[in-house]
């Protein structure tokens, strides 16, 4: 068994959590283009993933459209540990791509989801995906199967909250 058996897994997006589609960016955040993106982010949301992942309270693995480009390109610049498990399509190369919005008759995020849950059958999971709620349709028999997966659907505008991850944190 290995030593992470016990840590919750936050399964974690970027587009929408900590890619906000802002304009004008709020005091204090920050902006990079990466693989001809823009990104803003909130350092102080990813200060507190990191040490939500560092501290042994989760393992934070990638479950976003950028795949391993978000280890590769994101990570360091937004404060986020490297070398993360990431989660890719089934039917896709192992190439990140940013800015994958509509609806989907079969999410592949749910089959990645499921996936986890079925390898980690123990283990927690909190998955941070801004498009959740738009998937619900999907989602929402699996979920309610399984009382283990926390749901967090940040607004797309807005990203993930310290609000957010203070219930991220009571649930833990």
């Amino acid at each position: 068994m290995s030593s992470t058996s016990d840590r919750p897994i936050l399964l974690l997006d970027v587009d929408g959590v900590l890619n906000a589609a802002r304009v004008d960016l709020p005091q204090g955040w920050e902006r990079g283009t990466f693989n001809g993106y823009v990104l803003s982010w909130n350092p102080t949301i990813t200060a507190r993933l990191r040490e939500l992942h560092e501290s042994g309270r989760v393992e934070i693995q990638w479950l976003t459209t950028w795949t391993t480009d978000a280890d590769r390109l994101l990570a360091e610049p937004m404060g986020l540990p490297r070398g993360l498990v990431t989660h890719a399509r089934a039917d896709a190369a192992p190439t990140g791509f940013a800015g994958v919005f509509g609806g989907r008759s079969s999410w592949w995020k749910l089959a990645a989801a499921r996936a986890v849950a079925e390898a980690e059958p123990d283990r927690r999971i909190v998955w941070v995906d801004d498009d959740l709620a738009e998937q619900a349709a999907d989602t929402g028999d699996w979920l309610a199967a399984h009382p283990h997966v926390l749901v967090v659907a940040p607004d797309l505008f807005v990203g993930l909250t310290h609000e957010q991850l203070d219930a991220i944190e009571a649930w833990l």
